[in-house]
Protein backbone atom coordinates (compact mmCIF):
# COMPACT_ATOMS: atom_id res chain seq x y z
CA UNK A 1 0.00 0.00 0.00
CA UNK A 2 1.36 3.40 -1.02
CA UNK A 3 2.32 5.72 1.85
CA UNK A 4 1.93 9.39 0.86
CA UNK A 5 3.78 12.43 2.17
CA UNK A 6 2.03 15.51 3.56
CA UNK A 7 1.76 17.37 0.24
CA UNK A 8 0.28 14.41 -1.63
CA UNK A 9 -2.04 13.65 1.29
CA UNK A 10 -3.80 17.01 1.37
CA UNK A 11 -6.30 16.11 -1.35
CA UNK A 12 -7.52 13.27 0.87
CA UNK A 13 -7.95 15.71 3.75
CA UNK A 14 -10.03 18.18 1.73
CA UNK A 15 -13.34 17.42 3.54
CA UNK A 16 -11.74 18.12 6.92
CA UNK A 17 -10.15 21.28 5.49
CA UNK A 18 -13.64 22.46 4.53
CA UNK A 19 -14.82 21.90 8.10
CA UNK A 20 -11.86 23.84 9.44
CA UNK A 21 -12.53 26.73 7.07
CA UNK A 22 -16.21 26.72 8.06
CA UNK A 23 -15.18 26.99 11.69
CA UNK A 24 -12.92 29.95 10.91
CA UNK A 25 -15.63 31.60 8.81
CA UNK A 26 -18.06 31.48 11.74
CA UNK A 27 -15.44 33.18 13.92
CA UNK A 28 -14.89 35.89 11.29
CA UNK A 29 -18.63 36.50 10.83
CA UNK A 30 -19.02 36.89 14.57
CA UNK A 31 -16.59 39.82 14.50
CA UNK A 32 -19.20 41.82 12.58
CA UNK A 33 -21.52 43.41 15.16
CA UNK A 34 -24.55 43.36 12.88
CA UNK A 35 -24.11 39.72 11.85
CA UNK A 36 -23.30 38.62 15.39
CA UNK A 37 -26.75 39.80 16.53
CA UNK A 38 -28.42 37.17 14.34
CA UNK A 39 -29.19 33.87 16.08
CA UNK A 40 -29.25 32.04 12.76
CA UNK A 41 -26.05 33.09 11.00
CA UNK A 42 -23.73 30.72 12.93
CA UNK A 43 -25.88 27.54 12.82
CA UNK A 44 -26.80 28.11 9.18
CA UNK A 45 -23.15 28.62 8.24
CA UNK A 46 -22.24 25.48 10.14
CA UNK A 47 -25.04 23.57 8.41
CA UNK A 48 -23.96 24.67 4.94
CA UNK A 49 -20.37 23.76 5.75
CA UNK A 50 -21.44 20.29 6.90
CA UNK A 51 -23.49 19.70 3.75
CA UNK A 52 -20.48 20.69 1.62
CA UNK A 53 -18.29 18.44 3.79
CA UNK A 54 -20.54 15.43 3.12
CA UNK A 55 -20.77 16.13 -0.62
CA UNK A 56 -16.99 16.45 -1.01
CA UNK A 57 -16.41 13.31 1.09
CA UNK A 58 -18.75 11.32 -1.17
CA UNK A 59 -17.09 12.73 -4.30
CA UNK A 60 -13.57 11.87 -3.12
CA UNK A 61 -14.77 8.40 -2.15
CA UNK A 62 -15.32 7.74 -5.87
CA UNK A 63 -12.38 9.66 -7.33
CA UNK A 64 -9.42 8.84 -5.08
CA UNK A 65 -7.90 5.38 -4.51
CA UNK A 66 -7.29 4.19 -0.98
CA UNK A 67 -3.96 5.19 0.51
CA UNK A 68 -2.00 5.62 3.72
CA UNK A 69 -1.62 9.37 4.16
CA UNK A 70 0.53 11.80 6.14
CA UNK A 71 3.53 9.47 6.34
CA UNK A 72 1.44 6.60 7.73
CA UNK A 73 -0.64 8.56 10.25
CA UNK A 74 -4.05 7.95 8.63
CA UNK A 75 -5.67 5.26 6.52
CA UNK A 76 -7.92 6.74 3.86
CA UNK A 77 -10.18 3.95 2.69
CA UNK A 78 -13.88 3.30 2.20
CA UNK A 79 -14.22 2.66 5.95
CA UNK A 80 -12.92 6.15 6.79
CA UNK A 81 -15.16 7.70 4.12
CA UNK A 82 -18.19 6.02 5.68
CA UNK A 83 -17.50 7.69 9.01
CA UNK A 84 -16.89 11.03 7.32
CA UNK A 85 -20.44 10.92 5.98
CA UNK A 86 -21.81 9.51 9.24
CA UNK A 87 -20.10 12.19 11.36
CA UNK A 88 -21.33 14.98 9.11
CA UNK A 89 -24.92 13.71 9.16
CA UNK A 90 -24.83 13.34 12.97
CA UNK A 91 -23.57 16.90 13.43
CA UNK A 92 -26.06 18.29 10.92
CA UNK A 93 -29.01 16.77 12.76
CA UNK A 94 -27.56 17.79 16.14
CA UNK A 95 -27.39 21.42 14.94
CA UNK A 96 -30.99 21.21 13.74
CA UNK A 97 -32.19 19.82 17.10
CA UNK A 98 -30.20 22.48 18.95
CA UNK A 99 -31.96 25.23 17.00
CA UNK A 100 -35.35 23.89 18.19
CA UNK A 101 -34.51 23.17 21.84
CA UNK A 102 -35.61 25.60 24.54
CA UNK A 103 -32.64 24.51 26.66
CA UNK A 104 -30.29 26.12 24.16
CA UNK A 105 -32.10 29.35 23.44
CA UNK A 106 -29.62 32.19 23.13
CA UNK A 107 -26.55 29.98 22.75
CA UNK A 108 -23.34 31.75 21.79
CA UNK A 109 -21.08 31.15 18.82
CA UNK A 110 -18.77 28.77 20.69
CA UNK A 111 -21.50 26.13 20.89
CA UNK A 112 -21.63 25.67 17.12
CA UNK A 113 -17.83 25.72 16.91
CA UNK A 114 -17.63 22.93 19.50
CA UNK A 115 -19.94 20.74 17.42
CA UNK A 116 -17.82 21.33 14.32
CA UNK A 117 -14.64 20.64 16.28
CA UNK A 118 -15.94 17.31 17.55
CA UNK A 119 -17.09 16.44 14.03
CA UNK A 120 -13.61 17.24 12.71
CA UNK A 121 -12.05 14.82 15.18
CA UNK A 122 -14.38 11.87 14.55
CA UNK A 123 -13.24 10.84 11.03
CA UNK A 124 -9.62 11.41 12.05
CA UNK A 125 -10.17 8.91 14.87
CA UNK A 126 -11.89 6.51 12.48
CA UNK A 127 -8.96 6.63 10.06
CA UNK A 128 -6.10 6.70 12.59
CA UNK A 129 -3.34 4.27 11.60
CA UNK A 130 -0.80 5.35 14.21
CA UNK A 131 -0.93 4.86 17.98
CA UNK A 132 -0.07 8.51 18.57
CA UNK A 133 -2.77 9.65 16.14
CA UNK A 134 -5.30 7.39 17.88
CA UNK A 135 -4.59 9.11 21.18
CA UNK A 136 -4.59 12.65 19.76
CA UNK A 137 -7.85 12.13 17.84
CA UNK A 138 -9.47 10.51 20.88
CA UNK A 139 -8.48 13.47 23.03
CA UNK A 140 -9.70 15.98 20.45
CA UNK A 141 -13.14 14.40 20.45
CA UNK A 142 -13.21 13.88 24.22
CA UNK A 143 -11.98 17.27 25.44
CA UNK A 144 -14.41 19.18 23.23
CA UNK A 145 -17.16 16.84 24.41
CA UNK A 146 -16.37 17.68 28.06
CA UNK A 147 -16.79 21.36 27.28
CA UNK A 148 -20.05 21.05 25.35
CA UNK A 149 -21.60 18.85 28.06
CA UNK A 150 -21.00 21.63 30.59
CA UNK A 151 -22.12 24.36 28.21
CA UNK A 152 -25.12 25.43 30.34
CA UNK A 153 -23.09 27.36 32.90
CA UNK A 154 -26.11 28.19 35.07
CA UNK A 155 -27.22 24.56 35.21
CA UNK A 156 -25.85 22.61 38.16
CA UNK A 157 -26.65 19.31 36.43
CA UNK A 158 -24.72 20.34 33.34
CA UNK A 159 -21.65 21.38 35.37
CA UNK A 160 -21.79 18.19 37.41
CA UNK A 161 -22.08 16.08 34.27
CA UNK A 162 -19.07 17.79 32.71
CA UNK A 163 -16.97 17.25 35.87
CA UNK A 164 -17.84 13.55 36.00
CA UNK A 165 -17.16 13.23 32.29
CA UNK A 166 -13.71 14.81 32.73
CA UNK A 167 -12.81 12.55 35.67
CA UNK A 168 -13.89 9.35 33.95
CA UNK A 169 -12.39 10.47 30.65
CA UNK A 170 -9.03 11.43 32.17
CA UNK A 171 -8.80 8.06 33.92
CA UNK A 172 -9.67 6.12 30.78
CA UNK A 173 -7.30 8.25 28.70
CA UNK A 174 -4.42 7.65 31.12
CA UNK A 175 -5.02 3.90 31.10
CA UNK A 176 -5.23 3.84 27.30
CA UNK A 177 -2.06 5.79 26.62
CA UNK A 178 -0.15 3.60 29.08
CA UNK A 179 -1.45 0.56 27.20
CA UNK A 180 -0.43 2.10 23.87
CA UNK A 181 3.06 2.78 25.23
CA UNK A 182 3.40 -0.89 26.22
CA UNK A 183 2.32 -2.00 22.74
CA UNK A 184 4.89 0.38 21.24
CA UNK A 185 7.57 -0.86 23.61
CA UNK A 186 7.03 -4.49 22.65
CA UNK A 187 6.45 -4.07 18.91
CA UNK A 188 8.88 -1.19 18.33
CA UNK A 189 6.45 0.64 16.03
CA UNK A 190 3.56 3.09 16.26
CA UNK A 191 2.07 2.00 12.92
CA UNK A 192 -1.01 -0.21 13.36
CA UNK A 193 -0.34 -2.21 10.18
CA UNK A 194 3.30 -2.69 11.17
CA UNK A 195 2.14 -3.96 14.57
CA UNK A 196 0.14 -6.66 12.78
CA UNK A 197 3.20 -7.58 10.73
CA UNK A 198 5.30 -7.78 13.92
CA UNK A 199 2.77 -10.08 15.59
CA UNK A 200 2.68 -12.38 12.57
CA UNK A 201 6.48 -12.61 12.36
CA UNK A 202 6.97 -12.98 16.13
CA UNK A 203 4.31 -15.41 17.33
CA UNK A 204 6.10 -16.17 20.61
CA UNK A 205 8.38 -14.20 22.87
CA UNK A 206 8.95 -12.83 26.34
CA UNK A 207 6.88 -9.72 25.57
CA UNK A 208 3.68 -11.63 24.91
CA UNK A 209 2.22 -11.10 28.41
CA UNK A 210 3.19 -7.43 28.41
CA UNK A 211 1.60 -7.04 24.98
CA UNK A 212 -1.64 -8.60 26.18
CA UNK A 213 -1.72 -6.29 29.21
CA UNK A 214 -1.13 -3.28 26.96
CA UNK A 215 -3.89 -4.44 24.65
CA UNK A 216 -6.38 -4.81 27.49
CA UNK A 217 -5.51 -1.32 28.77
CA UNK A 218 -5.98 0.08 25.26
CA UNK A 219 -9.36 -1.60 24.98
CA UNK A 220 -10.34 0.11 28.24
CA UNK A 221 -9.95 3.46 26.46
CA UNK A 222 -11.98 2.27 23.48
CA UNK A 223 -14.60 0.79 25.83
CA UNK A 224 -14.98 4.14 27.59
CA UNK A 225 -15.65 5.91 24.31
CA UNK A 226 -18.41 3.46 23.31
CA UNK A 227 -19.72 3.20 26.93
CA UNK A 228 -19.19 -0.56 27.12
CA UNK A 229 -19.52 -2.27 30.50
CA UNK A 230 -17.60 -1.92 32.84
CA UNK A 231 -16.51 1.46 31.38
CA UNK A 232 -20.07 2.77 31.10
CA UNK A 233 -20.57 4.47 34.44
CA UNK A 234 -20.14 8.00 33.09
CA UNK A 235 -22.90 7.71 30.48
CA UNK A 236 -26.14 7.97 32.56
CA UNK A 237 -25.03 11.02 34.55
CA UNK A 238 -23.50 12.77 31.54
CA UNK A 239 -26.49 12.07 29.30
CA UNK A 240 -28.86 13.37 31.97
CA UNK A 241 -26.93 16.55 32.74
CA UNK A 242 -26.02 17.60 29.20
CA UNK A 243 -28.44 19.62 27.03
CA UNK A 244 -30.73 17.15 25.24
CA UNK A 245 -29.42 17.86 21.69
CA UNK A 246 -25.88 17.36 23.00
CA UNK A 247 -26.94 14.06 24.56
CA UNK A 248 -28.41 12.98 21.22
CA UNK A 249 -25.18 13.91 19.43
CA UNK A 250 -22.92 12.12 21.94
CA UNK A 251 -25.04 8.97 21.79
CA UNK A 252 -24.52 8.70 18.02
CA UNK A 253 -21.48 10.60 16.69
CA UNK A 254 -18.58 10.09 19.14
CA UNK A 255 -19.90 6.62 19.98
CA UNK A 256 -19.70 5.67 16.29
CA UNK A 257 -16.15 7.06 16.11
CA UNK A 258 -15.23 4.91 19.11
CA UNK A 259 -16.57 1.85 17.32
CA UNK A 260 -14.65 2.84 14.20
CA UNK A 261 -11.25 2.84 15.91
CA UNK A 262 -12.11 -0.31 17.90
CA UNK A 263 -12.96 -2.17 14.70
CA UNK A 264 -10.01 -0.78 12.74
CA UNK A 265 -7.52 -1.71 15.45
CA UNK A 266 -9.04 -5.14 16.08
CA UNK A 267 -9.43 -6.09 12.43
CA UNK A 268 -6.09 -4.75 11.17
CA UNK A 269 -3.64 -5.19 14.07
CA UNK A 270 -5.01 -8.37 15.65
CA UNK A 271 -6.19 -10.38 12.65
CA UNK A 272 -5.06 -11.61 9.27
CA UNK A 273 -7.24 -10.97 6.23
CA UNK A 274 -7.49 -13.36 3.31
CA UNK A 275 -8.64 -11.31 0.28
CA UNK A 276 -9.54 -14.47 -1.63
CA UNK A 277 -12.00 -15.75 0.96
CA UNK A 278 -12.85 -12.40 2.60
CA UNK A 279 -12.27 -13.93 6.04
CA UNK A 280 -10.50 -12.33 8.99
CA UNK A 281 -8.58 -14.83 11.11
CA UNK A 282 -7.64 -13.80 14.67
CA UNK A 283 -4.03 -14.32 15.68
CA UNK A 284 -4.32 -17.48 17.76
CA UNK A 285 -1.60 -16.51 20.19
CA UNK A 286 -3.29 -13.15 20.84
CA UNK A 287 -6.97 -13.99 20.35
CA UNK A 288 -9.19 -11.58 22.29
CA UNK A 289 -12.48 -12.58 20.64
CA UNK A 290 -13.54 -14.44 23.78
CA UNK A 291 -12.92 -11.34 25.90
CA UNK A 292 -14.90 -9.20 23.44
CA UNK A 293 -17.78 -11.70 23.53
CA UNK A 294 -17.91 -11.44 27.33
CA UNK A 295 -17.87 -7.63 27.11
CA UNK A 296 -20.70 -7.76 24.56
CA UNK A 297 -22.83 -9.92 26.86
CA UNK A 298 -22.15 -7.75 29.92
CA UNK A 299 -22.88 -4.55 28.00
CA UNK A 300 -26.15 -5.83 26.54
CA UNK A 301 -27.38 -7.28 29.81
CA UNK A 302 -26.41 -4.44 32.16
CA UNK A 303 -27.74 -1.81 29.77
CA UNK A 304 -31.10 -3.51 29.32
CA UNK A 305 -31.75 -4.44 32.95
CA UNK A 306 -30.76 -1.03 34.33
CA UNK A 307 -32.87 0.74 31.69
CA UNK A 308 -35.94 -0.92 33.23
CA UNK A 309 -35.41 1.02 36.47
CA UNK A 310 -35.09 4.49 34.92
CA UNK A 311 -37.71 7.20 35.22
CA UNK A 312 -35.72 10.01 33.62
CA UNK A 313 -36.01 10.08 29.82
CA UNK A 314 -32.34 10.84 29.16
CA UNK A 315 -31.08 8.24 31.66
CA UNK A 316 -33.46 5.75 30.08
CA UNK A 317 -32.03 6.49 26.63
CA UNK A 318 -28.49 6.37 28.08
CA UNK A 319 -28.90 2.79 29.28
CA UNK A 320 -30.62 1.99 26.00
CA UNK A 321 -27.52 3.33 24.23
CA UNK A 322 -25.30 1.11 26.38
CA UNK A 323 -27.37 -1.94 25.45
CA UNK A 324 -27.09 -1.14 21.75
CA UNK A 325 -23.31 -0.83 22.14
CA UNK A 326 -23.42 -4.40 23.38
CA UNK A 327 -25.21 -5.57 20.26
CA UNK A 328 -22.60 -3.90 18.06
CA UNK A 329 -19.71 -5.31 20.11
CA UNK A 330 -20.66 -8.67 18.65
CA UNK A 331 -18.75 -7.65 15.52
CA UNK A 332 -15.48 -7.47 17.41
CA UNK A 333 -16.17 -10.91 18.87
CA UNK A 334 -16.78 -12.61 15.52
CA UNK A 335 -14.08 -10.97 13.36
CA UNK A 336 -15.87 -11.57 10.07
CA UNK A 337 -16.60 -9.48 7.01
CA UNK A 338 -20.34 -9.97 7.60
CA UNK A 339 -19.99 -8.68 11.17
CA UNK A 340 -18.07 -5.63 9.96
CA UNK A 341 -20.83 -4.89 7.46
CA UNK A 342 -23.42 -5.59 10.13
CA UNK A 343 -22.10 -3.00 12.57
CA UNK A 344 -21.95 -0.32 9.86
CA UNK A 345 -25.50 -1.20 8.83
CA UNK A 346 -26.66 -1.09 12.44
CA UNK A 347 -24.97 2.27 13.03
CA UNK A 348 -27.11 3.76 10.25
CA UNK A 349 -30.26 2.22 11.73
CA UNK A 350 -29.28 3.36 15.22
CA UNK A 351 -28.59 6.88 13.97
CA UNK A 352 -32.09 7.22 12.47
CA UNK A 353 -34.14 5.65 15.26
CA UNK A 354 -32.14 7.06 18.19
CA UNK A 355 -31.99 10.61 16.86
CA UNK A 356 -35.70 10.34 16.14
CA UNK A 357 -36.39 9.30 19.74
CA UNK A 358 -34.33 12.21 21.06
CA UNK A 359 -36.13 14.62 18.71
CA UNK A 360 -39.47 13.52 20.20
CA UNK A 361 -38.00 13.87 23.70
CA UNK A 362 -37.00 17.47 22.89
CA UNK A 363 -40.56 18.21 21.74
CA UNK A 364 -41.99 16.81 24.99
CA UNK A 365 -39.42 18.58 27.18
CA UNK A 366 -40.09 21.88 25.37
CA UNK A 367 -43.84 21.49 25.99
CA UNK A 368 -43.87 20.17 29.56
CA UNK A 369 -40.57 21.34 31.01
CA UNK A 370 -40.05 17.84 32.42
CA UNK A 371 -37.46 15.19 31.53
CA UNK A 372 -39.33 12.43 33.35
CA UNK A 373 -40.93 9.55 31.45
CA UNK A 374 -44.24 10.52 33.06
CA UNK A 375 -44.19 13.58 30.76
CA UNK A 376 -45.09 11.15 27.94
CA UNK A 377 -48.37 10.23 29.65
CA UNK A 378 -51.30 10.87 27.36
CA UNK A 379 -49.06 12.24 24.61
CA UNK A 380 -51.38 10.88 21.92
CA UNK A 381 -54.22 12.90 23.46
CA UNK A 382 -52.42 16.23 23.67
CA UNK A 383 -53.35 19.00 21.29
CA UNK A 384 -50.87 20.55 18.91
CA UNK A 385 -49.86 17.37 17.08
CA UNK A 386 -49.75 14.92 19.97
CA UNK A 387 -51.24 12.04 17.96
CA UNK A 388 -48.59 12.32 15.22
CA UNK A 389 -45.67 12.69 17.64
CA UNK A 390 -46.88 9.72 19.71
CA UNK A 391 -47.15 7.60 16.56
CA UNK A 392 -43.60 8.53 15.54
CA UNK A 393 -42.26 7.76 19.02
CA UNK A 394 -43.95 4.37 18.90
CA UNK A 395 -42.22 3.67 15.57
CA UNK A 396 -38.83 4.58 17.08
CA UNK A 397 -39.46 2.45 20.18
CA UNK A 398 -40.50 -0.57 18.10
CA UNK A 399 -37.39 -0.14 15.95
CA UNK A 400 -35.11 0.12 18.98
CA UNK A 401 -36.56 -3.17 20.24
CA UNK A 402 -35.81 -4.71 16.85
CA UNK A 403 -39.29 -5.70 15.70
CA UNK A 404 -40.41 -5.89 12.06
CA UNK A 405 -41.12 -4.09 9.81
CA UNK A 406 -38.59 -1.52 11.01
CA UNK A 407 -34.99 -0.68 10.21
CA UNK A 408 -33.91 -1.77 13.69
CA UNK A 409 -35.13 -5.31 12.99
CA UNK A 410 -33.05 -5.57 9.81
CA UNK A 411 -30.00 -4.18 11.62
CA UNK A 412 -30.23 -6.74 14.42
CA UNK A 413 -30.84 -9.48 11.86
CA UNK A 414 -27.51 -8.69 10.19
CA UNK A 415 -25.67 -8.61 13.52
CA UNK A 416 -27.12 -11.89 14.76
CA UNK A 417 -26.54 -13.54 11.38
CA UNK A 418 -22.82 -12.74 11.66
CA UNK A 419 -22.77 -14.43 15.07
CA UNK A 420 -24.58 -17.50 13.76
CA UNK A 421 -22.24 -17.65 10.77
CA UNK A 422 -19.30 -17.69 13.22
CA UNK A 423 -21.08 -20.54 15.09
CA UNK A 424 -21.29 -18.51 18.30
CA UNK A 425 -24.86 -19.67 18.86
CA UNK A 426 -24.81 -18.92 22.58
CA UNK A 427 -23.96 -15.28 21.86
CA UNK A 428 -26.85 -15.00 19.39
CA UNK A 429 -29.27 -16.51 21.92
CA UNK A 430 -28.18 -14.07 24.65
CA UNK A 431 -28.57 -11.18 22.20
CA UNK A 432 -32.09 -12.25 21.29
CA UNK A 433 -33.05 -12.71 24.95
CA UNK A 434 -31.76 -9.21 25.67
CA UNK A 435 -33.96 -7.88 22.88
CA UNK A 436 -36.94 -9.51 24.62
CA UNK A 437 -35.98 -7.77 27.88
CA UNK A 438 -35.77 -4.42 26.09
CA UNK A 439 -39.35 -4.90 24.87
CA UNK A 440 -40.58 -4.15 28.40
CA UNK A 441 -39.04 -0.73 28.89
CA UNK A 442 -39.57 0.49 25.33
CA UNK A 443 -43.23 -0.52 25.41
CA UNK A 444 -43.54 1.23 28.75
CA UNK A 445 -43.18 4.51 26.85
CA UNK A 446 -45.87 3.41 24.38
CA UNK A 447 -48.14 2.53 27.29
CA UNK A 448 -47.64 6.00 28.78
CA UNK A 449 -48.47 7.69 25.48
CA UNK A 450 -51.63 5.75 24.61
CA UNK A 451 -53.12 4.29 27.78
CA UNK A 452 -52.41 6.91 30.45
CA UNK A 453 -54.05 10.27 30.91
CA UNK A 454 -51.92 13.42 30.55
CA UNK A 455 -50.91 15.04 33.83
CA UNK A 456 -51.82 18.50 32.51
CA UNK A 457 -53.59 20.07 29.56
CA UNK A 458 -50.51 21.65 27.95
CA UNK A 459 -50.35 21.65 24.18
CA UNK A 460 -47.20 20.51 22.39
CA UNK A 461 -47.18 23.94 20.78
CA UNK A 462 -45.44 22.88 17.59
CA UNK A 463 -44.98 25.82 15.27
CA UNK A 464 -44.55 25.43 11.54
CA UNK A 465 -43.84 22.26 9.61
CA UNK A 466 -40.04 22.08 9.62
CA UNK A 467 -39.37 20.38 12.99
CA UNK A 468 -42.36 17.96 12.80
CA UNK A 469 -41.46 17.32 9.15
CA UNK A 470 -37.90 16.27 9.99
CA UNK A 471 -39.08 14.00 12.81
CA UNK A 472 -41.72 12.51 10.51
CA UNK A 473 -39.01 11.92 7.87
CA UNK A 474 -36.95 9.98 10.41
CA UNK A 475 -40.02 7.92 11.30
CA UNK A 476 -40.81 7.28 7.65
CA UNK A 477 -37.20 6.25 6.98
CA UNK A 478 -37.37 3.84 9.92
CA UNK A 479 -40.31 2.04 8.33
CA UNK A 480 -39.35 2.29 4.64
CA UNK A 481 -35.79 1.05 5.24
CA UNK A 482 -37.24 -1.81 7.26
CA UNK A 483 -38.95 -2.99 4.08
CA UNK A 484 -36.51 -1.91 1.38
CA UNK A 485 -32.92 -1.76 2.55
CA UNK A 486 -31.07 -2.75 -0.62
CA UNK A 487 -29.26 0.58 -1.22
CA UNK A 488 -28.06 0.64 2.39
CA UNK A 489 -26.64 -2.88 2.04
CA UNK A 490 -24.76 -1.87 -1.11
CA UNK A 491 -23.35 1.25 0.55
CA UNK A 492 -22.29 -0.75 3.63
CA UNK A 493 -20.65 -3.52 1.59
CA UNK A 494 -18.61 -0.91 -0.28
CA UNK A 495 -17.70 0.80 3.02
CA UNK A 496 -16.56 -2.31 4.91
CA UNK A 497 -13.16 -2.25 3.20
CA UNK A 498 -10.13 -1.81 5.44
CA UNK A 499 -6.59 -1.18 4.22
CA UNK A 500 -4.39 -4.16 5.07
CA UNK A 501 -0.89 -5.31 4.20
Amino acid sequence: MQVLDNAASFQYFLPEAILGLTLLLILILDLNKELSKSRLIAPWTAGVGLVLYIVVALALRVQLPEAITFHGMMANDAFTDFFRVFSGASALLAIFLSMHSKELEGVKIEYWILILGITLGMPVLAGANNLLMIYLAMEMVSILSYIIVGYLKKSRKSSEAALKYVLYGATASGIMIYGLSIIFGVSGTLDVLEIQKFLVNNPVGTGRIALFVGLVMTLAGFGYKISAVPFHMWAPDVYQGAPTPVTAFLSVGPKAAGFAILLRFTYTALAQFNPETGIFTPLKYLDITGLMAVLAVLTMTVGNFLAIQQNNTKRFLAYSSIAHAGYMLIAAATLSSLALQGVLFYLIAYFIMNMGAFAVAIIVINATGSEELTAFKGLAKRSGGGALIALLMMVFMVSLVGLPPTFGFVGKFYLFMSVIQAKLYWLAVIGMLNSVVSLYYYMRVVKHMYFDEPEDDKSLGLKGFVFPGVVASLGLATVVLGVYWGPIVTFVQESAQLISK
